[in-house]
């Protein structure tokens, strides 16, 4: 099968190439001036794919695929850099101690798992002496990190105050992201940036881990994991887009796709529990006391029936929701009750769950499986009023990233967001071969879930190509996905 497999993927490049290496002359840039192209963004930037930074990630991200057409439309163009990393295993060292995680593969039981071997590409000995590069992603960068002085200090890394990945590239230790990429005068540019303003909060399960600082202005407050305010995303964003275009720079500035187009958050499915009747039933019997003290507290006006309905517990022979514990339920614990209830479909499941969910909490006490008897963790699921949060957040930021385009000239934008939505929704075809969100069958994403492959990143380049198109002038080639590697 892998073979047969192998030979569509290779019938299908000899024609793609065909067809390029007759069009490629054609090619021009129109209104846009390609010369020096910079990237601004995080870790979609950067190429990261399958949980870290490796060598041919970055050598496959969309801004070298940009860079590549821009180039065959532009013969002056200078040369487009990247910070490339040691190997091919990625993760990180500092001062020889590995601080971050080699790429995930498959295990031979089809189950994603961290590749052996300790990484080379150690931040103590960085290359920012010979940057600064044209490709300034920075993984786990939020938007006003990309402003922020010494982002990119080692000393600051070691204190939790700078970014590794920058760390390991950043011209000096006193630098921002946004300076070395303005130093270069760039005449093109591409800026993604705003995922990770709300993606820390929605991937460690919500208000577990993280909290919603819309309404608070001084970002030095967040926490790792919090929803930023809009108006420092965006007045961040601005000042970027500002900056560039005072010092003659065209561009392209993405929106911010919603989380429930990537299968980190989709993968699982809310009822993704099997119980045979006997179980059901077993386990039915044991929550019997908490659903009569439910009943108990509405007859007491402590709760609404509506509540009630939503808290109850009833397994059942085939598949079943799960039980998780919502805060945002009222608190009952003067009864004795807890916060339980049952996983509907507004409530996303986060794809570490699937590791645990019917396990045992306890090894020794065969009732206590994830999920059924036990909670899953609160950081393993975003409930349906935290999946609101990080919505309403992106909204928020995606209208403010269209006021600020519209106010530039020369500057456009692509809209990410129904591009990740028609990717989850209809998927597309390239000559024959379907690429969808759904994790590793749909060849879209990696491992990691939250990241694209190569062929995922060349669909992402199609959209920034479509975007230059239409609103340049130029007649730019969109790429194949299929001559990309995949996981």
């Amino acid at each position: 099968m892998l073979a047969t497999l192998a030979g569509v993927v290779i019938s299908c490049e000899e024609d793609f190439d065909n067809e390029v290496s007759k069009d490629i002359a054609s090619q021009s840039a129109g209104d846009a001036d390609f010369t020096r192209y910079v990237s601004l963004g995080n870790s979609l930037t950067s190429g990261y794919s399958n949980g870290t930074v490796y060598l041919s990630g970055q050598e496959n991200s969309y801004p070298v695929m940009l860079a590549e057409r821009f180039k065959q439309a532009t013969s002056t163009m200078e040369d487009f850099t990247v910070p490339y990393v040691k190997d091919e295993i990625g993760g990180l060292l500092m001062g020889g101690t590995q601080i971050a995680d080699t790429k995930l593969v498959l295990s031979s039981t089809l189950s994603p798992e961290n590749i052996a071997g300790t990484p080379t590409t150690d931040i103590t000995s960085g290359i920012g002496a010979q940057g600064p590069y044209g490709n300034m992603g920075v993984p786990g960068a939020k938007s006003y990190h990309l402003l922020a002085d010494g982002y990119g200090s080692v000393a600051g890394v070691a204190q939790g105050l700078a970014n590794p990945y920058y760390a390991y590239f950043a011209t000096s230790e006193t630098t921002n992201v946004f300076a070395d990429a303005l130093s270069q005068n760039p005449t093109f540019f591409t800026l993604w940036i705003g995922n990770n303003d709300v993606l820390g909060y929605s991937t460690s399960g919500g208000d577990d881990a993280g909290v919603d600082q819309t309404g608070n202005l001084d970002a030095t407050t967040y926490g790792a994991n919090d929803i930023s305010d809009p108006n420092v995303v965006i007045g961040s964003i601005q000042a970027m887009v500002a900056g560039l275009v005072n010092a003659g720079a065209q561009g392209i500035v993405a929106n911010i796709p919603n989380v429930t187009s990537i299968p980190y958050f989709t993968a699982v499915a809310y009822n993704a529990l099997p119980l045979d009747q006997a179980t059901a039933d077993t386990v039915n019997a044991a929550f019997a006391q908490y659903n009569g003290g439910l009943q108990l507290a509405m007859s007491n006006g402590l709760i609404t029936q509506a509540e009630v309905t939503a808290r109850t517990i009833n397994y059942v022979a085939g598949q079943n929701s799960m039980l998780i514990e919502d805060t945002s339920l009222t608190d009952l614990s003067a009864l004795g009750l807890p916060n339980y209830r049952l996983t509907t479909s507004s409530d996303l499941v986060l794809l570490p769950a699937s590791s645990i969910i019917g396990t045992l909490a306890d090894a020794s006490d065969p009732t206590s499986a994830y999920g059924v008897a036990v909670p899953l963790p609160g950081t393993l699921v975003l409930t349906e009023s935290e999946v609101l949060k990080v919505q309403t957040a992106t909204d928020a930021y995606n209208a403010g990233i269209a006021q600020v385009v519209a106010s530039y000239p020369g500057v456009y934008m692509v809209d990410m967001k129904a591009g990740m939505e028609e990717l989850a929704s209809t998927g597309f075809v390239y000559d024959g071969i379907h690429y969808t969100d759904a994790y590793i069958t749909g060849a879209a994403f990696s491992l990691d879930g939250v990241h694209p492959t190569p062929k995922g990143y060349a669909i992402v380049g199609n959209y920034f190509i479509r975007a230059i198109n239409q609103n340049f002038g130029s007649t730019l080639l969109e790429l194949n996905p299929n001559v990309y590697p995949g996981l």
